[in-house]
């Protein structure tokens, strides 16, 4: 059943390749035109279910990644620094796979690199050793994203329990990861190693979304201090920032950083 799902995700992904439209020769502009017009198109297909949901997470958030967040901002710096950049590390593992999808040739050679250097030299990825020998940390890339530059809309805009927000192309995107396209779930899950349990792919996955909650608690709180329809606000920074990130542009939404805790710290 699962070699027959691997080979079914891979048809559609061809497919979409195929029907996907390129950019001419001013690329950058056609693509940004097309995901501007895809963003505002969006759905929000089971909006009274999605509210029922987003009211579910906020509780959730409020007696769970929120008070754990505010106690792991209390770990000493070299712990938090250490453990966002093995996480960071971790990503590679997606990253490198969509940047070659997404013909950025040089930018998978420079992950590998790092994911490779960091992986040894920075025990697991603790250290960003790979900083010192000048190949800076790049953007994280996913299938969802990868879909995106190929021309793929969004779809319906739903909200998942405990995991958030979502759209229908992001959320195809995540199947490939249970498909396959997941290196890091294929070792821990997919497969039986001794190496490896099933639960670490859990704590990694639970240990990363404490790590992003922890970041923005400021931004976070002001955005639910300062909406008349939280909801919506973050429906729409939600689907702003999916916009940027296909797009690669430089700058984030106020709630959606993932800068390194040196310089959070420093600022």
């Amino acid at each position: 059943m699962e070699k027959i799902l691997k080979v079914f995700i891979i048809i559609i992904i061809s497919q979409m390749m195929i029907l996907s439209t390129h950019a001419g020769s001013d690329g950058t502009l056609e693509i940004k035109s097309k995901v501007k017009e895809q963003t505002t198109e969006v759905k929000d297909c089971f909006e009274t279910v999605n509210r029922g949901i987003f009211a579910f997470n906020q509780g959730l958030d409020k007696i769970f990644f929120k008070p754990i967040a505010k106690g792991y901002r209390y770990l000493p710096k070299p712990i938090r620094s250490g453990t966002s950049n093995a996480l960071s590390n971790l990503t590679n593992v997606i990253t490198i796979p969509n940047n070659i999808l997404q013909g950025e040739l040089k930018e998978a050679g420079i992950n590998t690199l790092r994911f490779s250097i960091n992986s040894t030299l920075g025990i697991a990825g603790i250290f960003d050793v790979a900083s010192y020998y000048g190949l800076n940390k790049l953007k994280k890339e996913d299938y969802g994203q990868t879909l995106g530059t190929w021309g793929v809309k969004e779809g319906c805009y739903f909200v998942l329990p405990v995991l958030g927000p979502t759209t229908v192309r992001d959320s195809l995107g995540s199947i490939v990861n249970f498909s396959g396209g997941d290196a890091w779930y294929n070792v821990t899950i997919s497969n039986n190693t001794k190496y490896f349990e099933n639960s670490d792919y859990y704590y990694s996955r639970l240990t990363a979304g404490i790590d992003f909650r922890a970041k923005n608690l400021e931004a976070f709180e002001s955005l639910e201090n300062n909406s008349l329809d939280l909801y919506a606000s973050v429906r729409s920074l939600y689907l702003q920032d999916r916009t940027r990130k296909i797009l690669n542009l430089e700058e984030t939404t106020e709630t959606m950083s993932d800068d390194d805790w040196e310089e959070i710290d420093n600022q």
